[in-house]
């Protein structure tokens, strides 16, 4: 499964002679965030599915910070973060304050938000503010719920297709 996956992530000699690079050699040149094995891929792909759901282009930065600080394969943690994109996004964060509602005992519904109207724009703005202030607690605790929940989900199905390779793998060698 080592050589499928090593064909589309970038080799430690890209990285070493990246000049934009350069600053952060000691941490980012660490052997372990380059090795793939089933422990690295299954905390890189929980590490990616977890920070996805951050907003922005802020998941890669926290893909990043968790393969350092976890040790787990950088590129592979950077690549499953993509799995948020403008046609996914929507639909997960409907679904996180939905579980985010769920989770607080919030019986209210969606808040539809404030129609715009240009003639009394001060006063749209409190009612947008009052809006996301009402919609935050929800969606916060959503999200991190359901980041949990992916991130666990995603170890552990890693690990489950890996150790199903091996066992396959172990089977064919012994039939030959």
């Amino acid at each position: 499964m080592r050589k499928h996956l090593k064909k589309f992530l970038p080799d430690h000699q890209a990285i070493h002679g990246n000049r934009w690079l350069r600053p952060f050699r000691n941490s980012l040149l660490h052997p372990r965030l380059w090795h793939l094995n089933r422990h690295s891929a299954a905390g890189a792909v929980a590490a990616g599915l977890f920070c996805g759901l951050i907003p922005g282009p802020l998941q890669m930065l926290g893909a990043a910070f968790c393969a350092l600080v976890f040790r787990v394969n950088l590129p592979l943690a950077l690549f499953v973060t993509l799995y948020t994109n403008p046609f996914t996004i929507v639909p997960l964060y409907v679904l996180a304050y939905q579980i985010g509602r769920f989770a607080i005992g919030d019986s209210a519904g969606f808040i539809d938000p404030p129609a715009l109207d240009i003639t009394r724009f001060v006063a749209w703005t409190a009612d947008m503010q009052q809006w996301m202030l009402g919609v935050a607690k929800p969606l916060g605790v959503g999200l991190l719920l359901l980041a949990i929940v992916l991130a666990c989900a995603g170890y552990l199905l890693i690990r489950a297709a890996w150790r199903l390779y091996l066992i396959r793998a172990w089977r064919q060698r012994q039939a030959r």
